[in-house]
């Protein structure tokens, strides 16, 4: 299959910009994912119970956008689930639901209406951080994905179709690991759980949760052209950029001299380029290592230690996924190919 032959719809373009798509909150705090030993596991709970310790995190998010040109239309409202990760009032939720978006309401379990706002973002993972005041929070607890089996039993919690009474829960198995896609923004998504819980609009920001009664994974995306294939992010690879968000408000990244983009067919016709995918390298700074490597402006990086890229997430995955001290880029310019090494670890930046 190829790389564009991955592509699967995110449960918000099952219903249209801002509609439909879900958010959760975590209760028991961001420490629990620390403090969880994979080795040893708490006794299995039945559905039920796990549904009635992790529903009270649950809660719906309700957006309206805002248009990014003048001369857009505004965003229509939509509504989705949050998962509370901390009783201060922190909520993680899905970028996709809420990027480009006015205004955020949050509805707890207890049928209380409260405002929210944005407070950090991470678009290679599509993860969001709302924050709200509100007291009496109940925080998920977080659980960890390597423990995880296939074939093993977990349950989905979120509000699909924004329906009355609360949230809906639905009940799979672990259908595989470790999973990657590519989403309808161009990037790929990786570390994702595959399940075949049933998820709808308005599930996505949710929570899939193990019989242990931790959230191992965040619902963000269905297979439209299957049946009963799901994907969500497992926490462990969402759980370095929820601290980052709380702390900084932002994730960071090596610092590399210059701004990767993905290559997309605008870019590809703005710089007459000869290849049509792969990252482009922007604004290159003076004494950087991307200067002593001898990347320039408009080159583009098609491999990374002879692992083809085709977008960002690809090409940071690529770089943290490496075991070298430097990684050899393959790169085009204006003469050509070439090569280039640019060290794995240099001081970190705020990603976009």
């Amino acid at each position: 299959m190829t790389h564009r032959g991955r592509q699967m719809t995110f449960l918000g373009a099952l219903l249209g910009v801002g509609a439909g798509l879900g958010v959760l909150f975590f209760t028991g705090g961001l420490q629990d994912v620390q403090a969880v030993s994979p080795e040893v596991q708490p006794k299995p709970l039945s559905v039920p119970e796990v549904v009635a310790v992790t529903r009270p995190s649950v809660v719906t998010v309700m957006v309206r956008g805002v248009p990014s040109h003048p001369f857009q239309h505004a965003v229509p409202p939509g509504s989705g689930s949050g998962l509370v990760i901390d009783e201060k009032g922190y909520i993680l939720t899905n970028n996709h639901l809420v990027e480009g978006t006015k205004t955020v309401v949050v509805g707890l379990p207890s049928g209380r209406l409260t405002p929210g706002r944005v407070v950090g973002r991470d678009f290679l993972l599509d993860l969001a951080l709302i924050k709200i005041e509100a007291k009496e929070l109940v925080a998920a607890r977080l659980g960890r994905p390597s423990s995880l089996q296939i074939g093993e039993t977990v349950v989905a919690i979120g509000n699909p179709f924004a329906l009355k009474g609360g949230s809906t829960v639905t009940v799979g198995v672990v259908s595989a690991l470790d999973r990657s896609i590519l989403a309808p923004n161009g990037e790929t998504l990786y570390d994702l759980i595959q399940t075949d819980a049933a998820i709808n609009p308005g599930n996505s920001g949710g929570p899939l949760v193990d019989l242990s009664g931790r959230v191992v994974g965040l619902n963000v995306a269905v297979a439209p052209s299957a049946q009963a294939i799901s994907y969500a992010i497992a926490i462990d690879a969402a759980y370095p950029s929820i601290q980052s968000m709380i702390v900084r408000g932002t994730v960071l990244r090596p610092d590399l001299g210059f701004i990767p983009v993905t290559v997309t067919p605008n870019i590809v016709a703005s710089f007459n380029l000869d290849v049509d995918r792969g990252v482009l390298v922007a604004q290159v700074e003076p004494a950087k290592v991307a200067v002593e490597a001898g990347l320039q402006v408009g080159d583009v990086i098609t491999a990374v230690d002879s692992r083809e890229i085709f977008n960002m997430g690809d090409f940071w995955h690529a770089l943290a996924g490496s075991d070298r001290e430097r990684v050899q880029l393959t790169v085009y310019g204006r003469n050509g190919q070439f090569f280039a090494s640019l060290p794995r670890t240099t001081p970190p930046q705020a990603s976009r």
